[in-house]
């Protein structure tokens, strides 16, 4: 166990950020994404765990917040100088003496940067430059909040897929706060869900989904056809300009797959999108459910 959660509760005077009830435990080798609406309480989060803001409650954990490493949604660093000076002075080393700095650089493709000053690095390349920092750390648990935000499709997606291949088969866990649900499908394999400063759930993916969503799901677009077409079959929750279809059985799976084949409809099938599950955990926690049920 690297970290537990029994209970946390933080207070901005009368407003209550997070408050959690059910225990949460984060193992080695846990890729852990959190998610959640605006003020759900996902960064809160990350700063308690840090000692950054103060709360009630017990957590037990194996390793000091001193040794966690956390890239957070905004940083800066001195123009004053080129950024390999600012990366030399915060690690305290050398970086032709460095070979694990230079293995990172080289991963992330970063030498042709280390003359420029940080206001002129691109979104893309700020975002690296943060990251071969934290990564430096070794850190048993390392945090990401929106550790892609700004970013334009291809570059997010080449940053995450670093991510990927760079923590695969490591025993550091891993906490990502991230509002891009394709992102946290590569990067994780569970979910903890937030809400109003509330835990809505916490598990492995597969289990959410299968919770809130069924054995699978097809996705069409909503239309009147498509309305009319499917209306005997059960719903699960989804984006207004989606209709998702719930398949419990094989059976149902390919009856419906089978009209809409028929129809000459397009349709998508899944069995793991992070967004349906949160979608129907949260309309399943407005009717009355349960903390972590």
């Amino acid at each position: 166990m690297l970290l537990r959660i029994n209970n946390l509760n933080v207070q901005y005077g009368k407003i209550t950020a997070l408050n959690i009830t059910a225990p949460i435990t984060i193992e080695k080798g846990d890729r852990i994404g959190v998610i959640g609406s605006n003020g759900a309480g996902k960064s809160t989060l990350i700063k308690s765990l840090l000692g950054i803001v103060n709360y009630t409650g017990s957590v037990d954990s194996s390793i000091s917040p001193l040794d966690m490493a956390v890239h957070m949604q905004f940083n800066e660093y001195s123009n004053s100088m080129p950024v390999k000076y600012v990366m030399e002075a915060i690690l305290q080393t050398s970086i032709q003496k460095n070979e694990k700095l230079l293995e990172l650089i080289s991963y992330f493709e970063f030498e042709n940067c280390l003359n420029k000053k940080f206001k002129y690095l691109s979104g893309g390349q700020k975002q690296r430059f943060t990251i071969i920092l934290v990564m430096m750390q070794e850190a048993p648990l390392t945090f990401y909040d929106e550790v892609t935000s700004g970013l334009d499709f291809e570059t997010r997606q080449k940053l995450v897929e670093k991510l990927v291949s760079w923590y695969q088969d490591k025993e550091a866990g891993l906490c990502v706060v991230s509002h891009y649900y394709e992102e946290l499908e590569q990067l994780t394999n569970k979910l903890l869900i937030l809400d109003q400063g509330r835990v809505i759930d916490f598990d492995d993916k597969d289990a959410l989904f299968q919770k809130y969503c069924g054995r699978a799901i097809i996705i069409v677009d909503n239309n009147e056809k498509n309305q009319e077409l499917t209306s005997k079959y059960v719903k699960s929750g989804s984006p207004n300009h989606l209709i998702a279809l719930s398949c419990n059985t094989k059976e149902i799976e390919f009856e419906i797959s089978s009209l809409l084949i028929q129809n000459n409809v397009n349709y998508k099938r899944s069995n793991n999108d992070i967004e349906m599950i949160f979608i129907n955990a949260k309309q399943r926690a407005a009717i009355g459910g349960n903390e972590n049920e």
